[in-house]
């Protein structure tokens, strides 16, 4: 009797491979991921998705199996929740990683220019999310323009030619140089809206790139276009603050913070000088949402 008692335990056992994990778990925890990658897509308006949802928060193995997944295809999951569905980030490796390079040579071919896209993405950022509790507030909505962030990006190359000549170092480097002492002689020497008899925008001004950068973004489902004015109106969304947040610590967004950034009512910011600090580098690659 003891010995067939013995023999029974592995009977007792036998449910739990019911549990084990099947094709169509593996396919369901695939498309899950699938969705994550559709950043415009809300998972309040698609069904499946939002089924999807449910069973990763409710369902640990399932949940386990879906961030193996994301994991394999190089994928960060930053989120799960019906605000902002499954929202990913790219590792450096991933075949996902979109990367400053390719983005500016899409744009021009100047190593300048290159240089200032990566400095808009980062001035989108810091106007959108000035403080470290907006980033905090999961309803926190952050608003930016066109126009602003360039009028942001001018008065921060103030501060800092301001800086520059305190210190005895306003000299006139390579454009290629590294840090945002020699982003703002870049900066202003372009022309904010282009040549143009009409004044119309043109894609190497600098509200040009502010605007390429906010089309990326929009695209890419981190800010939806409300309005025409100013340049161009956008509100963040959630997958931003969460792309912002993994972000934040970089050299690159660090430096153009330390300038000082502080929120006022109407829900845009101004430039404030800060006391002196320790220069931090910022590398040409550098840029959000993007790899160096």
């Amino acid at each position: 009797m003891t010995e067939q008692g013995e023999w029974s335990e592995p009977e007792a056992a036998a449910p739990a491979v019911s549990a084990a994990v099947t094709p169509a778990d593996a396919a369901d925890a695939a498309r899950l991921v699938a969705f994550g990658l559709q950043p415009k897509l809300q998972p309040a308006r698609d069904q499946e998705y939002a089924e999807l949802l449910r069973r990763y928060r409710e369902d640990s193995p399932f949940a386990r199996l879906a961030d193996a997944v994301a994991a394999g295809l190089g994928l960060v999951v930053l989120e799960v929740s019906p605000r902002a569905g499954m929202a990913v980030t790219a590792a450096e490796d991933s075949v996902f990683a979109v990367r400053m390079g390719d983005y500016a040579r899409r744009t021009a071919a100047d190593s300048g220019d290159r240089f200032l896209h990566g400095l808009a993405h980062l001035a989108v950022a810091a106007m959108a999310f000035p403080r470290p509790e907006d980033l905090a507030d999961d309803g926190y909505i952050g608003r930016v323009t066109v126009n602003g962030v360039d009028a942001f990006v001018r008065q921060a190359c103030r501060r800092l030619e301001e800086r520059a000549d305190e210190q005895g170092m306003n000299t006139d480097p390579a454009t290629d140089a590294p840090g945002l002492e020699a982003a703002w002689r870049i900066w202003v020497r372009r022309s904010a809206t282009g040549a143009t008899k009409d004044a119309r925008r043109l894609a190497g001004s600098t509200t040009g790139i502010v605007g390429k950068a906010a089309a990326f973004l929009t695209d890419s489902g981190f800010l939806q276009r409300t309005g025409d004015d100013n340049g161009g109106t956008y509100r963040t969304t959630a997958r931003y603050q969460l792309q912002v947040r993994d972000m934040a610590g970089s050299a690159a967004m660090a430096e153009l913070l330390e300038l000082g950034v502080v929120p006022v009512t109407d829900g845009t910011a101004s430039l404030m000088p800060a006391e002196d600090t320790e220069d931090l580098e910022l590398v040409a690659d550098a840029g959000l949402p993007f790899h160096s």
